[in-house]
Protein backbone atom coordinates (compact mmCIF):
# COMPACT_ATOMS: atom_id res chain seq x y z
CA UNK A 1 0.00 0.00 0.00
CA UNK A 2 1.40 3.62 -1.19
CA UNK A 3 2.46 5.80 1.66
CA UNK A 4 -0.16 9.09 2.02
CA UNK A 5 1.61 12.06 0.15
CA UNK A 6 2.53 14.52 2.65
CA UNK A 7 1.40 18.09 2.67
CA UNK A 8 4.41 20.70 1.45
CA UNK A 9 5.37 22.86 3.92
CA UNK A 10 7.71 25.93 4.38
CA UNK A 11 9.04 25.54 7.97
CA UNK A 12 10.12 29.69 9.48
CA UNK A 13 13.21 29.29 10.72
CA UNK A 14 14.48 31.80 13.34
CA UNK A 15 17.50 29.59 14.68
CA UNK A 16 16.54 30.03 18.80
CA UNK A 17 14.71 27.54 21.09
CA UNK A 18 11.01 27.36 20.15
CA UNK A 19 11.69 27.24 15.99
CA UNK A 20 13.46 24.52 16.89
CA UNK A 21 11.00 22.75 19.14
CA UNK A 22 8.39 23.42 16.59
CA UNK A 23 10.50 21.82 14.13
CA UNK A 24 10.92 18.68 16.18
CA UNK A 25 7.13 18.48 16.51
CA UNK A 26 6.65 18.95 12.99
CA UNK A 27 8.89 16.11 12.17
CA UNK A 28 7.59 13.88 14.72
CA UNK A 29 4.40 14.21 13.33
CA UNK A 30 5.50 13.05 9.81
CA UNK A 31 2.69 15.22 8.39
CA UNK A 32 4.65 17.54 6.08
CA UNK A 33 7.20 17.48 3.64
CA UNK A 34 9.75 20.57 4.58
CA UNK A 35 10.17 21.78 1.23
CA UNK A 36 12.55 24.53 2.78
CA UNK A 37 13.65 26.33 6.06
CA UNK A 38 12.50 30.22 5.63
CA UNK A 39 15.05 32.82 7.36
CA UNK A 40 15.33 36.78 6.96
CA UNK A 41 18.56 38.37 7.33
CA UNK A 42 19.91 41.86 7.51
CA UNK A 43 21.09 43.04 4.02
CA UNK A 44 24.07 44.36 5.53
CA UNK A 45 24.76 42.88 8.84
CA UNK A 46 23.94 39.39 7.04
CA UNK A 47 22.93 38.44 10.64
CA UNK A 48 19.24 37.64 11.26
CA UNK A 49 17.08 40.14 13.09
CA UNK A 50 16.56 39.97 17.31
CA UNK A 51 18.77 36.49 17.50
CA UNK A 52 21.81 38.05 15.13
CA UNK A 53 22.75 34.78 14.07
CA UNK A 54 25.16 34.91 11.27
CA UNK A 55 23.84 33.92 8.09
CA UNK A 56 26.96 31.71 7.82
CA UNK A 57 25.64 29.50 11.29
CA UNK A 58 22.07 29.68 10.13
CA UNK A 59 23.39 27.58 6.64
CA UNK A 60 25.21 25.53 9.37
CA UNK A 61 22.06 24.59 11.11
CA UNK A 62 20.70 23.84 7.76
CA UNK A 63 23.04 21.45 6.61
CA UNK A 64 23.03 19.75 10.44
CA UNK A 65 19.31 19.63 9.87
CA UNK A 66 19.44 18.37 6.14
CA UNK A 67 16.99 20.59 5.04
CA UNK A 68 17.57 23.68 2.52
CA UNK A 69 17.53 27.51 3.76
CA UNK A 70 16.13 29.95 2.15
CA UNK A 71 17.18 33.30 2.74
CA UNK A 72 15.24 36.45 2.55
CA UNK A 73 17.40 39.65 2.29
CA UNK A 74 16.13 42.66 4.28
CA UNK A 75 17.06 45.98 4.69
CA UNK A 76 18.56 47.35 7.67
CA UNK A 77 16.34 50.35 7.89
CA UNK A 78 13.63 48.97 5.88
CA UNK A 79 10.03 50.38 6.53
CA UNK A 80 6.73 46.96 6.99
CA UNK A 81 6.07 47.77 3.35
CA UNK A 82 9.37 46.51 2.18
CA UNK A 83 9.34 43.54 4.03
CA UNK A 84 6.03 42.51 2.98
CA UNK A 85 7.11 43.18 -0.33
CA UNK A 86 10.04 40.60 0.08
CA UNK A 87 7.87 38.14 1.57
CA UNK A 88 5.19 38.26 -0.89
CA UNK A 89 8.01 37.66 -3.43
CA UNK A 90 8.63 34.64 -1.41
CA UNK A 91 5.56 33.58 -0.82
CA UNK A 92 4.98 33.40 -4.40
CA UNK A 93 7.98 31.15 -4.75
CA UNK A 94 6.85 28.49 -2.84
CA UNK A 95 3.61 28.60 -3.98
CA UNK A 96 4.58 27.78 -7.23
CA UNK A 97 6.53 24.48 -5.99
CA UNK A 98 3.37 23.03 -4.76
CA UNK A 99 3.52 24.86 -1.08
CA UNK A 100 -0.10 25.08 0.50
CA UNK A 101 1.26 25.62 4.55
CA UNK A 102 3.82 28.00 6.69
CA UNK A 103 5.31 26.60 9.61
CA UNK A 104 5.70 28.74 12.68
CA UNK A 105 6.92 28.48 16.47
CA UNK A 106 4.42 30.87 18.03
CA UNK A 107 3.09 30.63 21.12
CA UNK A 108 0.21 32.88 22.23
CA UNK A 109 1.03 36.12 20.33
CA UNK A 110 -2.78 36.46 19.02
CA UNK A 111 -2.01 39.71 16.79
CA UNK A 112 1.38 38.00 14.93
CA UNK A 113 -0.79 35.43 14.42
CA UNK A 114 -3.93 37.10 12.50
CA UNK A 115 -0.51 39.22 10.96
CA UNK A 116 0.40 35.69 9.31
CA UNK A 117 -2.64 34.82 8.64
CA UNK A 118 -4.09 37.77 6.96
CA UNK A 119 -0.61 37.58 4.52
CA UNK A 120 -1.10 34.05 3.64
CA UNK A 121 -4.78 33.58 3.36
CA UNK A 122 -5.11 35.63 0.05
CA UNK A 123 -2.12 32.65 -1.20
CA UNK A 124 -4.36 30.02 -0.29
CA UNK A 125 -1.61 29.14 2.12
CA UNK A 126 -2.44 28.27 5.98
CA UNK A 127 -0.63 28.92 8.85
CA UNK A 128 0.06 25.72 11.56
CA UNK A 129 1.57 26.72 14.89
CA UNK A 130 2.87 22.85 16.76
CA UNK A 131 3.31 24.97 20.11
CA UNK A 132 0.06 27.31 19.83
CA UNK A 133 -2.31 28.28 22.95
CA UNK A 134 0.04 26.28 25.87
CA UNK A 135 1.79 27.90 28.45
CA UNK A 136 5.49 29.20 28.24
CA UNK A 137 5.62 26.56 31.74
CA UNK A 138 4.79 23.76 29.69
CA UNK A 139 6.65 24.96 26.60
CA UNK A 140 9.96 25.52 28.75
CA UNK A 141 9.41 22.04 30.43
CA UNK A 142 8.95 20.30 26.71
CA UNK A 143 11.88 22.31 25.42
CA UNK A 144 14.33 21.03 28.07
CA UNK A 145 12.77 17.84 28.09
CA UNK A 146 13.77 17.56 24.72
CA UNK A 147 17.19 17.06 24.22
CA UNK A 148 17.76 19.67 22.21
CA UNK A 149 20.86 22.43 23.26
CA UNK A 150 20.55 25.79 22.94
CA UNK A 151 22.81 29.07 23.96
CA UNK A 152 20.76 32.57 24.79
CA UNK A 153 22.77 34.93 22.70
CA UNK A 154 20.72 38.63 23.20
CA UNK A 155 18.90 39.44 26.31
CA UNK A 156 17.20 43.24 26.42
CA UNK A 157 19.40 45.02 29.06
CA UNK A 158 16.76 46.32 31.32
CA UNK A 159 15.52 42.78 32.12
CA UNK A 160 18.32 40.31 31.63
CA UNK A 161 22.21 41.92 32.25
CA UNK A 162 25.10 40.23 30.48
CA UNK A 163 25.69 37.52 33.06
CA UNK A 164 22.95 35.96 31.40
CA UNK A 165 24.33 35.96 27.51
CA UNK A 166 26.55 33.10 27.12
CA UNK A 167 24.78 30.71 29.38
CA UNK A 168 23.29 27.73 28.42
CA UNK A 169 19.21 27.48 28.42
CA UNK A 170 18.76 25.21 31.28
CA UNK A 171 16.87 24.33 34.74
CA UNK A 172 19.55 26.95 36.10
CA UNK A 173 18.77 29.79 33.84
CA UNK A 174 15.00 29.41 34.33
CA UNK A 175 15.38 30.11 37.86
CA UNK A 176 17.86 32.39 37.99
CA UNK A 177 15.23 34.53 36.20
CA UNK A 178 14.04 37.63 37.66
CA UNK A 179 10.21 37.55 38.86
CA UNK A 180 8.15 38.59 36.22
CA UNK A 181 10.28 37.36 33.13
CA UNK A 182 8.18 34.77 31.08
CA UNK A 183 10.27 31.26 30.89
CA UNK A 184 10.28 31.20 27.17
CA UNK A 185 11.30 34.75 26.80
CA UNK A 186 8.03 35.84 25.31
CA UNK A 187 7.87 39.25 26.44
CA UNK A 188 11.73 39.73 24.35
CA UNK A 189 13.58 38.88 27.46
CA UNK A 190 16.12 36.92 25.37
CA UNK A 191 16.90 35.21 22.41
CA UNK A 192 18.75 31.97 21.49
CA UNK A 193 21.41 29.90 19.27
CA UNK A 194 20.11 26.35 18.69
CA UNK A 195 23.31 23.94 17.75
CA UNK A 196 22.33 20.72 19.05
CA UNK A 197 20.15 18.32 19.46
CA UNK A 198 17.56 14.76 17.93
CA UNK A 199 16.97 17.12 14.86
CA UNK A 200 20.30 17.61 14.29
CA UNK A 201 22.55 15.01 12.35
CA UNK A 202 25.70 16.96 14.44
CA UNK A 203 26.58 19.76 16.18
CA UNK A 204 26.87 23.14 14.95
CA UNK A 205 30.37 24.69 15.62
CA UNK A 206 30.21 28.46 16.86
CA UNK A 207 32.11 30.97 19.17
CA UNK A 208 31.24 33.28 21.66
CA UNK A 209 32.73 36.81 22.19
CA UNK A 210 32.58 38.90 25.02
CA UNK A 211 29.43 40.51 25.82
CA UNK A 212 28.12 44.10 24.05
CA UNK A 213 25.55 46.10 24.98
CA UNK A 214 23.55 48.22 21.77
CA UNK A 215 20.97 50.52 21.69
CA UNK A 216 18.52 51.06 18.76
CA UNK A 217 16.26 53.69 18.27
CA UNK A 218 12.43 52.57 17.45
CA UNK A 219 9.64 55.11 16.47
CA UNK A 220 6.46 54.91 18.57
CA UNK A 221 2.60 54.92 17.04
CA UNK A 222 2.80 58.92 18.70
CA UNK A 223 5.73 59.60 16.90
CA UNK A 224 8.20 59.91 19.36
CA UNK A 225 11.45 57.71 19.22
CA UNK A 226 12.69 55.68 22.61
CA UNK A 227 15.86 53.85 22.70
CA UNK A 228 15.81 50.09 23.32
CA UNK A 229 19.00 48.55 24.72
CA UNK A 230 20.26 44.75 24.13
CA UNK A 231 23.17 42.80 25.47
CA UNK A 232 24.60 40.31 22.46
CA UNK A 233 27.01 37.30 22.55
CA UNK A 234 28.93 38.23 19.87
CA UNK A 235 28.24 35.15 18.05
CA UNK A 236 29.99 33.75 15.44
CA UNK A 237 31.48 31.22 13.34
CA UNK A 238 34.61 29.54 15.15
CA UNK A 239 37.12 30.60 12.68
CA UNK A 240 35.35 34.39 12.55
CA UNK A 241 38.63 36.48 12.30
Amino acid sequence: MKKPQRTKAVFNWSGGKDSALALHKTLQSGRYEIVALLTTVNRTSRRSSMHAIPEALLRAQARSLGLPLHVVDLDPEGQMTGYEQAMEHTVRHFKAQGVTHFIFGDIFLHDVRSYRERQLAPYGIEVVEPLWDRTTDQIIAEFLASGLQTVVVTTTADILDERFVGRRLDAGFIRDLPPGADPCGENGEYHTFCYDGPIFSEPVAFRLGAPFRQSFPVRLDDGTEKNYAYWFAALDTPDAG
